[in-house]
């Protein structure tokens, strides 16, 4: 039926919320509605005193408990949010009056809608929340003052406070107070649904709720464990849930029921967390049993809470591995960190058995990183680790030996050794990892003044860009049948030649020479021994690499020595590489072979001898086809020049493929995948206390890194590109990224920007993100960007490279005509994307 809040709390009603309801947590946003439809009410009424404005039902049941005599009880199955911020706002109005106005209209409000009067106890609320939220809903009925506080509750009665007192205050359109607690109390209509006697409420409940929209799964299963302790449940709200409520926020708490499930079946989904765990838990009749499910949960939250939050575990050599854990952060480990430190919690483990077996975990990430296989089927891998692992065997034993079996990648010390000198360490897994092992690195040295590792930065000892004298250096390596390219290529990317450095550096591009002193001046023992070196050449990059080798053999230990060698060659990434590779572009053996961690013959066997997707579009580094090239099938005879030339690449007279059109290692990782996209979304956000102001560090690094010129220009498109209704987007790695954004999430169409700039030099132009976007997900607008582009001097982006991420270097905005011409390009880009997705697009 339809009625009032003056019809549902006169006389001497209860409505009480059951324990299976979440807490109170409407937002300042939703209050701020409902005062917004008061007020305006009341505006309305002002006219036309029988206005009304419907918000909404409340469905009620009769409550199963037996109460004082003469209190008609109701249980509040849905509806309890609205209902709460109402009588709180009743709380407001009632203080407001009582202290401005009149003493009297507490005691008339009081009677009137928020107390039973002449009923003790519990028995005098007319609203009653559930046990977390009523001592702060109590300090408002009785106006303590405690009143008011920080909790959802409190909010709620202050914002209400402060809006009656600011309106009211309001010189140029004062409110009436009283024709606001009329709209309230006789203006709000609501339409109330009781249920039946011996109605099922909570499956009431549910059916109103179990669309996922409303509640979480998290929060239904609650609901279903509260629903099965009719006389227990207060009890056990207060003795084992509030405190298990208290430790988790709502989100932790899903993640606990949803690790609860793994530890039986490593297949089952968050998202079907509540039907699993209600399928579980129908087999159990008694009281008790739930019970004890519930405290169950609550030890185990108990447990999360900790891994979570690791500086909470008071044993120092678990603590140490739950924070490195942790700071990889892969969430599918904590199946097994739960499952490990519940062994410890039942007996069945020590301290130093648990943190041995993380130490396994731990190395199987590091050396899987180190191999190129940082995400081979990682998920898969950590999610059975508990339902698969050998029982019989002490854990730690039991998770290494898991771990070793089966093709799973993890490297053994020749392995290791191998791919340290030869795997594009700088290409792999994602950016914070391999910056968290080089800092573990340097921590296993102990200095006795150890340096601030948290905002170092990984450095290309031999530069990313090589310069004239970077150029000589090298050469004085290379044999006589050497290419300087290839031989670059497989050694600039691998951990031999990477180190740490504090934003303060100066390095860059320099010379070895003019890096030394400022590596030696670093304090970070990595980048010290390189400034003990005369030059940086192969030979040195190769001797680093193998001293690190064994340092991460010292530190990581490996595989059981029954495990077969799993870091053989990884040919399916190649393969993957070349079947992506588009027509109209080639690419190297010597970029194959970077890639993939080897060297350029075995790739050039491999592609003769096996049938690998095109093949005929690897070449020599100069752009021509291999002396001994051959292709897989004996029958087939054509000439991969003019397949090439058909596919479109281009030949010069000496038959040579255009270099433009070179795919090299870097973008042969993105198509096949090597490196996780960097979308600005998708980035990892500082924690709460933690900002950092990216957009000032992102200019730091830039100009440290490209010098004072190249960032003043950059400085001048990110102006420009704000100017025109564009905004800023940085990523949150260790090299701060910026992103010019066109669109952002919240759009019809959703988020998309056209270019990415790092403090590295590059100017990346996302067609691979673009393809997905309207509306260039149209190859034509993409063909125009890049043709448009292409206009600059100094950039020549080919045509294969449209599915890509390439770029060109940031010292082409130096010049300010082409820096102007960019920026009018950007501009087409930004109304090209602010076109309405109910508009044709007519590209000419």
């Amino acid at each position: 039926m339809e009625t009032t809040l003056q019809g549902l709390l006169e006389g001497t009603k209860q409505y009480q919320v059951p324990l299976y309801q979440r807490t109170y947590s409407w937002t300042k946003a939703q209050l701020a509605r409902l005062w917004e439809d008061v007020r305006k009410l009341a505006e309305d009424r002002a006219d036309n005193p029988t206005a009304t404005h419907f918000i909404g039902s409340l469905v009620l049941a009769p409550s199963p408990t037996i109460g004082p005599a003469g209190v008609a009880e109701y249980l509040v199955v849905d509806g309890q949010q609205r209902l709460t911020s109402l009588t709180l706002l009743l709380c407001a109005i009632r203080d407001h009056r009582a202290t401005r106005e009149d003493p009297k209209h507490r005691d008339r409000l009081n009677q009137q809608y928020l107390t039973n009067p002449w009923e003790q106890g519990q028995g005098r609320w007319k609203l009653v929340p559930t046990q977390a939220d009523r001592d702060a809903y109590v300090a408002c009925l009785d106006s303590t003052p405690q009143a008011g506080g920080t909790d959802p509750v409190g909010v709620a009665y202050q914002f209400f406070a402060d809006q009656l007192a600011a309106a009211e205050d309001d010189p140029d359109d004062p409110l009436d107070i009283a024709g606001i607690e009329s709209a309230v109390v006789t203006g709000l209509a609501l339409v109330s649904v009781t249920a039946q006697p011996g109605d099922n409420v909570y499956r009431i409940f549910e059916s109103l709720n179990n669309t996922g929209l409303k509640l979480t799964q998290g929060d239904l299963l609650r609901n279903y464990l509260f629903m099965r302790l009719p006389t227990r449940g207060e009890a056990v709200y207060r003795s084992l849930w509030l405190p298990l409520q208290t430790r988790l926020t709502s989100a932790e708490l899903e993640l606990l029921f949803w690790l609860d499930l793994v530890h039986r079946d490593a297949r089952v989904k968050q998202t079907d967390i509540y039907a699993v765990q209600q399928a579980r838990l129908e087999r159990l009749r008694a009281e008790e049993e739930i019970e004890a499910e519930v405290r169950r949960f609550s030890r185990l939250g108990a447990l999360l809470r900790v891994i979570l939050h690791p500086a909470e575990e008071p044993d120092p050599g678990v603590r140490r591995r739950l924070e490195r854990l942790s700071a990889w952060g892969t969430t599918t480990v904590y199946p097994l960190l739960l499952h490990l430190l519940d062994r410890r919690d039942h007996g069945t483990a020590s301290s130093e058995q648990i943190a041995s077996a993380m130490r396994y975990v731990e190395s199987f990430f590091v050396r899987r990183l180190l191999i190129g296989r940082a995400t081979a089927n990682i998920n898969r891998i950590l999610l059975s680790v508990v339902t698969e692992m050998d029982r019989d065997l002490p854990v730690d034993e039991a998770v290494r030996a898991y771990l070793s079996t089966g093709r799973k990648y993890y490297a053994t010390d020749a392995g290791v050794r191998a791919a340290v000198r030869s795997i594009p360490y700088y290409l792999n897994g994602r950016p914070q990892q391999r910056n968290l092992v080089l800092r573990w690195l340097e921590e296993s040295y102990e200095s006795k003044e150890p340096v601030a590792l948290d905002k170092a930065t990984i450095e290309h000892v031999l530069p990313q860009t090589p310069t004239a004298e970077w150029r000589q250096m090298l050469a004085a390596d290379l044999g006589q049948d050497e290419n300087f390219d290839e031989a670059y290529e497989a050694l600039v990317h691998t951990l031999g030649n990477l180190t740490l450095t504090g934003y303060n550096s100066e390095l860059g591009n320099k010379s070895f020479p003019a890096k030394r002193v400022e590596l030696a001046k670093s304090g970070i023992r990595l980048s010290q021994e390189i400034a003990a070196q005369d030059r940086w050449g192969r030979t040195e990059i190769h001797a680093r690499a193998d001293k690190l080798a064994e340092l991460i053999i010292s530190i990581w230990p490996g595989p059981t020595e029954q495990a077969g060698d799993q870091s053989e060659v990884p040919w399916d990434v190649m393969t993957k590489a070349l079947a992506e590779l588009p027509a109209g572009s080639w690419t190297t053996y010597g970029d194959l072979a970077a890639l993939i961690g080897t060297a350029p013959v075995p790739v050039g066997a491999r592609l003769a001898n096996c049938p690998v997707p095109n093949a005929h579009r690897v070449l020599q580094v100069e752009g021509t086809v291999s002396p001994g090239f051959r292709w897989p099938d004996p029958n087939r005879t054509d000439d991969p020049v003019e397949l090439l030339r058909a596919e479109g690449v281009q030949f010069d007279g000496r038959g040579r493929a255009d270099q433009a059109q070179r795919v090299g290692t870097v973008e042969l990782a993105q198509l096949a995948g090597v490196t996780p996209e960097d979308l600005p979304e998708r980035l990892p956000r500082p924690r709460p206390g933690q900002g950092v102001d990216y957009a000032a560090r992102f200019i730091e690094q830039m100009t440290t890194l490209q010098g004072p010129a190249v960032a003043t220009a950059v400085r001048v498109v990110l102006d420009a590109w704000t100017s025109m209704g564009g905004r800023l987007s940085y990523g949150t790695g260790g090299e701060t990224s910026c992103f010019l954004m066109a669109r952002g999430k919240d759009h019809e169409l959703g988020n998309i920007w056209p270019a990415a700039i790092y403090p590295n030099g590059k100017f990346e132009i996302v067609f691979q993100h673009l393809s997905i976007r309207t509306p260039f997900d149209d190859v034509a607008l993409r063909e125009e960007l890049r043709q448009r582009l292409n206009q600059l001097p100094g950039v020549d982006i080919a045509a294969a490279k449209i599915a890509l991420r390439p770029g060109f270097p940031l010292t082409v905005l130096t010049d300010p005509d082409a820096r102007e011409a960019l920026l009018d390009h950007l501009g087409w880009f930004y109304d090209q994307a602010q076109v309405p997705a109910s508009d044709e697009l007519v590209v000419v």
